[in-house]
């Protein structure tokens, strides 16, 4: 039985340490509270998913829809303004 503290856990997770709380608080990730810090077994990180990193996912391709033009198939706007 190997036990992690936060900081280890969330490098075998790839994710900050604050996550790693935050999955504990969740009750995603079992861990054991000792003094001011926590214990996780090892074997518990396996029971938590992780989906890459933090943010905002990228963009996904776009199929194109017949309307290509110099931008790559992203229709423009006509700008108004004062003339």
């Amino acid at each position: 039985m190997n036990l992690l503290n936060t900081t280890e856990a969330a490098e075998r997770l790839g994710v900050s340490a604050r996550r790693v709380l935050a999955l504990i608080e969740e009750g995603k990730l079992v861990a054991q509270k000792v003094g001011r810090d926590y214990a996780i077994q090892e074997s518990a990180l396996e029971s938590v998913k992780v989906y890459g990193k933090a943010g905002r996912p990228p963009k996904q391709e776009k199929a194109a829809t017949g309307r290509a033009n110099a931008n790559g198939g992203t229709p423009t706007r006509k700008r108004r303004g004062k003339k």
